[in-house]
């Protein structure tokens, strides 16, 4: 489980204006036709093609845990793709985006202050050039660790360092150990 990523995914996911299909059937339906064919939505989801058949045709209702939550992710991924790309568009470029975590950061600065990691809990609305990278980011498969250090460099900048007006000598922020995160735009 990728925690920034998916947190960009479930933010991105309370834009959407039609509730993503719910019964395994209807997820089913849903993915033969993004993906064109049985054949195809069988292989991506590592069940035989009948077994795809099956559900479309609703004579299997309830499926494996597994597969119910691969079927949940793959239909998620789809869903309204133009709603998805103007949310990340918006929080690009006008709206910003909100990072609420907790988290234990720490960071590099000079000789002389502490430099102590703590376990701090902060909700802070990041400027849209943030919420560029992150998207752009996540676009480009970025792993979770960049996502990390892109959020951390954010966090520098607009709670430590509060835009240039404090803290300029601050070299380094550190984002571990984190106990929740929570993306919204």
């Amino acid at each position: 489980m990728t925690l920034f990523g998916d947190g960009l995914d479930t933010a991105v996911q309370k834009a959407f204006t039609r509730p993503a299909p719910k019964s395994a059937g209807a997820q089913m339906r849903y993915l033969v036709k993004q993906l064109k064919g049985t054949r195809a939505v069988a292989q991506m989801l590592r069940v035989s093609q009948r077994t795809v058949e099956r559900y479309v045709k609703d004579q299997i209702k309830k499926p494996r845990p597994d597969l119910a939550a691969r079927l949940e992710r793959e239909v998620k991924a789809r869903w309204q793709p133009q709603i998805r790309a103007r949310a990340r568009e918006k929080a690009a470029i006008t709206g910003g985006i909100v990072i609420d975590t907790r988290a234990r950061l720490g960071y590099t600065a000079p000789v002389g202050s502490t430099d102590q990691d703590r376990i701090r809990h902060l909700t802070v609305a990041l400027p849209p050039r943030y919420a560029a990278r992150l998207f752009d980011a996540q676009e480009a498969g970025a792993t979770e660790q960049q996502l990390k250090e892109i959020a951390a460099e954010a966090l520098k900048e607009v709670y430590f360092q509060d835009g240039g007006r404090r803290a300029g000598q601050l070299e380094e922020v550190r984002f571990t150990d984190i106990e929740h995160l929570e993306f919204d735009l």
